[in-house]
């Protein structure tokens, strides 16, 4: 008999774990923008992102060496106000195949929405946690994003002061802007290597704002993605150009590409270039849709009114102590 009661006493511990327990166990539960929930079991070491953009969000959130890898533009200090954050993380990716990414054993992946999508399920079935995220373009945006990328690594806490820090700094840019009188405001053009990028509804359209600069693009309504000619840009008459230096590490002529621009005899009545009023902001702060937005407001603003706005070229919002 007690021998009996022992084995039944071991049955019933046995049969008395619910099926499902595991998933019941998870430290936390994130869900993405696709109304997906991913449980966590605990915060993630090894964590990948498929953009330049969400690295840069989640180099503000977590330690370097919780990142698997990122994206190898952070190295190009034209595109990057990050270089020698990422010095300290040595794997890089450009546009990893589902092999690449099974390979670096990562523990959460994060898929911007404008990227290969088709990929999501596969990692999951896989056995990845995949959290598919906004890919911001806009301020609002990027909150959102600060927001769910904290919640998936674990760090809420940190999100909060990263938005926080978010806050604190176009509060200070906004003070300085608003004794700019509004007679003083100059209008700008980007002229960019991507030919529909900065009109109506880009990020760069918003940091203007921000900044206290008039967009001429849309202005004039051109939108974003919309090719400005260079009819629309005699129309506008900027005050002031702005300037590409990408150069894709010297494989791209940039000089000839802005030549086609200030050399053109059609544009020679324009106020920038009769005034040779030519701006080259750092691309690392301008293209920039992470929390690093913030100082891409402040470059434009230095750019068109000087040293009250001057900063460095390597400056990162980042709530990791």
């Amino acid at each position: 008999m007690i021998f009996f009661l022992c084995v039944l006493s071991i049955l019933l511990t046995a049969c008395g774990v619910p099926s499902g327990t595991a998933e019941k166990t998870a430290a936390y539960t994130v869900t993405d923008i696709e109304g997906t929930a991913i449980d966590f079991p605990a915060p993630p070491k090894r964590i990948l992102t498929l953009s330049m953009s969400t690295d840069e969000t989640m180099l503000g959130l977590v330690e370097p060496e919780r990142m698997a890898a990122v994206n190898g533009l952070l190295d190009d200090p034209v595109s990057s106000n990050i270089t020698g954050l990422v010095k300290e993380i040595p794997r890089r990716i450009g546009n990893p195949t589902i092999e690449e990414i099974m390979a670096l054993q990562p523990d959460l992946v994060v898929v911007p929405d404008w990227g290969d999508l088709t990929m999501v399920p596969s990692l999951r079935e896989a056995g990845l946690k995949v959290i598919v995220c906004k890919g911001a373009r806009n301020l609002t945006e990027i909150r959102e994003t600060v927001a769910l990328l904290a919640e998936a690594a674990g760090e809420p806490e940190r999100g909060q002061k990263l938005l926080s820090m978010m806050d604190e700094k176009l509060t200070e840019i906004r003070e300085k802007v608003n004794k700019i009188p509004q007679i003083e405001r100059k209008r700008v053009v980007l002229i960019s290597l991507m030919g529909g990028y900065g009109g109506l509804g880009s990020s760069f359209d918003e940091a203007c704002r921000y900044a206290g600069v008039i967009n001429g693009r849309a202005e004039l309504g051109i939108r974003d993605f919309q090719v400005m000619t260079k009819e629309q840009l005699v129309q506008i008459d900027p005050d002031i150009l702005f300037l590409p230096t990408y150069n894709d590490q010297g494989n791209y002529d940039v000089a000839k590409f802005r030549r086609d621009y200030l050399e053109d005899p059609s544009l020679q009545t324009m106020k920038a270039i009769r005034n040779k009023a030519f701006a080259e902001p750092f691309e690392g702060y301008i293209y920039n849709c992470s929390q690093d937005f913030v100082f891409g407001v402040q470059e434009i603003a230095y750019r068109v009114y000087g040293d009250a706005f001057k900063q460095g070229e390597s400056e990162h919002l980042s709530a990791v102590p």
